[in-house]
This record gives structure tokens, sequence and C-alpha cells, in this order.
């Protein structure tokens, strides 16, 4: 009990400090405003914000050109891909005056479980996994149903193909299989040695595409290949966990010359989906839908029920154990009032 007390004493602090900082930085913001305003800013514009850096955006104006900005206080919270209306000063600056409604929003809760928008108006995610650091379902999972609960088609890009060998690739295999006979489209690539890297142009050309994936995957590495110039920072994996050490701190828009976008968002060790419910989860797997509303009970809770359609297809062999396990998962990780 006195360790749980101190715990919320270390939150409710750290809450506290980080409410001070945005008041600040709130603060900050106002007077930077009042400033341009005092400088007499341009007419309204329409821009697309390529990347955001705290209480500032970068907005790339109608003409091509690229403007940092304030957020006016009484605007929500934007995100790369946002489109904007905006009023340009007199020295490389502006301010962002309105947000223009959004067709689509790849959310997830922070760490304080309020909801947070990563990026706007993309019509396609890229959930990039790679043989090292190891590929988990679960983590895969939980980006498929945030992709079919914002309404955006997801495609699963494995990078670093040239590190299959025999100790990964028949683990790899099954992995990928399983999401193959779903109807998930597929891609295998390296940005190392240029392998199938023709076919990612096509699946991207047109689209507002974001790529998704833990730290090491190697998305860096795939913009720099796909959009040479660009040089964003590469990092290699921890010696000691394995896992992929941060280069991308922000999630930033870049273009491609023939068309389409692409937002390189920054590399998550874990995709919370507390926002969402029970029936959301359900309907993130897609293989569950002509099941779903066929229990025998109602409530049913998919465990040990008798007349349970999805155990009933586990058994046959419609739903893998793996997709079940993964299912199970994320719904012990739902705060419990969604199930």
């Amino acid at each position: 009990m006195a360790k749980r007390q101190l715990n919320r004493r270390q939150e409710w602090r750290i809450q506290k400090i980080q409410d001070e900082r945005a008041a600040r930085a709130a603060k900050r913001a106002e007077r930077a405003e009042e400033d341009l305003e005092g400088g007499d800013l341009g007419p309204e514009q329409t821009g697309l914000v390529i990347a955001h850096f705290g209480v500032t955006v970068e907005v790339e104006g109608d003409d091509g050109a690229r403007v940092r900005c304030n957020l006016r206080a009484n605007l929500p919270a934007l995100v790369t891909g946002d489109r904007v209306v905006w009023r340009a000063g007199k020295q490389n600056n502006g301010v962002i005056v309105a947000q223009l409604p959004r067709s689509s929003e790849l959310c997830r809760p922070n760490a304080h479980g309020q909801l947070k928008p990563v990026a706007a108006n993309v019509d396609q995610l890229l959930v990039v996994i790679a043989p090292r650091p190891e590929p988990h379902a679960n983590l895969i999972d939980r980006y498929l149903v945030a992709a079919e609960h914002a309404g955006i088609p997801p495609l699963l890009l494995l990078n670093k193909a040239d590190l299959i060998d025999d100790s990964n690739a028949a683990k790899l295999d099954a992995l990928l299989t399983i999401y193959r006979e779903l109807g998930y489209p597929v891609l295998e690539v390296s940005a190392h040695n240029g392998l199938a890297m023709e076919q990612l142009y096509a699946a991207l050309d047109g689209h507002i595409s974001v790529f998704v994936g833990q730290s090491g995957v190697g998305k860096s590495s795939l913009v720099n290949k796909l959009l040479p110039g660009e040089d964003t920072r590469v990092g290699d994996l921890s010696q000691a966990t394995g896992k992929g050490t941060h280069t991308t701190t922000t999630a930033r828009l870049f273009h491609f010359p023939s068309g389409g976008d692409l937002i390189d968002s920054p590399g998550i060790r874990e995709f919370a989906l507390a926002h969402i419910e029970r029936a959301d989860v359900e309907a993130g797997f897609i293989e569950f839908r002509d099941l779903l509303g066929c229990c025998r009970f109602r409530d049913c809770k998919h465990e040990r029920e008798p007349g349970c359609a999805l155990l009933q297809a586990l058994e046959n062999g419609a739903v893998s154990q793996q997709r079940m396990d993964s299912y199970r998962h994320i719904l012990s990780s739902l705060p419990e009032k969604t199930y």
C-alpha cells in the first residue's frame, strides 16, 4: 500500500511538472503570436503540417515554401499531415489560425492515458517489421487493430530481408503466412541491397502513407533509400537489449517526386489501445467478422463458453492460435470498463 501511494505521488509530481511546462510553453506561444500580430501578418492561406515541434510546427505553403509557425491557443493539437489555415509573418515565420477537417487520423494513448494523434489525413499504414529486432505478432496485431479502427488500409512491410537466414527463415515465414492467408498485403524488401524497392515505390505511389513500427526496423533507412538526399538519422540496435534505438524524434512528411507523401513516425516499442473498446478490438481481427454474433450466448466472452463460434473456429483451424492469443492479450491490456 505504501509503495502504491509513493508511485501515485511520483506520478502526480511528474504530471504537475509536465502541466507547468505546458503552461509556460503556451504563454511563450501566446507572446510569440502577439509579436507576430503586431508585425502585420499576411493574408490567410492554406498549408500542410510537415513536422511538429511541440508548440510550433513546420508548415509547407501552397507555393512550396516552408515556414515555422506558432499555434493559436484555442486550436486543438496538430500533427504531421494536418491541413491548416495560416498567416505569414515578416521573418519566415507565421501563425496557424485554423485546422481544416481531417479525413483520417491515427491515434494512440500516451503514458498518462490521454489520446494523442500520431498522423492525420493518411490513406495507407505501413507496418514495418524486420528479422532483427525480432517481430512480435501482438505488436503487429495492435497496429492492424488501430488501422481498422481508423479506417486506414494496412500493408505489412518486412524490411532487412537480407538478414533472413537459416536461424529465422522458418519462424518469419510462419508469421507472415498467417497474415497473407488473411488477405493482408505483405511485401519483403531491403533498404540495404535494394531488394523489391520498385514494388515498394509502386505501393506508395499516389498515396499518403505512414510508416509505423518499433525502433530499429529500418524506417529511416527506407526513407533514405526511397528519397536520396533526405539523410534521416539511422541508429544501430542496442547491444544490450537487441532493440532499436530512437533516431526519429518527430513525425515528418516527405514528398515523392512522382506523387504521394510519406510520414515517418518515431519508433515505439508498445502501441497501447486503451482508447478503444472490446467491440473495436473484435472488429480489428478481420477473421472474426463472420463469427461475431453467432455464439450461443449474446454476452459470450469467447473464453470457455459452450457454443462459442470463435472457439469452434479455433478448434477447426479457421482461426489461428497465434491470433487468438494476441486477441486475448490485447483485451487483457484494456481498461476493465471496456470489457
